[in-house]
């Protein structure tokens, strides 16, 4: 049974299960946990609306740095934005430097202050462990907001 007691359910445009590969590639302790699919016919429950789904992925349940997530595939409705980030807290350097590459590789965008968007569009927040501790610092704080992936030498 799942130890979260809030499960990030993730909205795709029929590229949940490509997604969560696309996850997993990254994250290297990460597992799918389970794969649905919508109903083949109307008979067993597709609504009319869904006949483009039918007998496709419906979700994809992943794990990653244990934390899980469901991705649905729900169609083009609803796009991910940055209102809602997830925070990879990195022991150092080199661990910032691993995700931020990977996660802005084929099709991802850097933002500012350690933020980025991955292929998909999902916001990232690749920061250090220590990121409170840093940012007390004389002029951390004007240094971050100059920085795209953060640099923990130039606090």
């Amino acid at each position: 049974m799942n130890s979260n007691k809030i499960i990030p359910n993730l909205w795709f445009d029929g590229n949940a299960k490509e997604a969560a590969e696309y996850y997993l590639s990254i994250f290297k302790d990460g597992k799918i946990l389970n794969t649905t699919y919508y109903p083949k016919t109307e008979a067993e429950g597709l609504a009319d609306f869904q006949k483009d789904f039918a007998g496709k992925v419906l979700t994809v349940e992943f794990e990653i740095l244990g934390m899980q997530f469901i991705g649905i595939n729900a169609g083009p409705l609803f796009k991910f934005n940055e209102s809602v980030s997830f925070m990879i807290p990195c022991k150092d350097q080199t661990e910032i430097d691993y995700y931020w590459t990977a996660l802005t590789t084929n099709g991802g965008e850097e933002s500012v202050c350690g933020w980025l968007k991955d292929k998909y569009g999902l916001s990232w927040q690749v920061c250090p462990e220590n990121w409170e501790e840093l940012t007390k610092k004389p002029g951390a704080f004007k240094n971050m907001m100059g920085m795209k992936k953060i640099i923990i030498a130039d606090f």
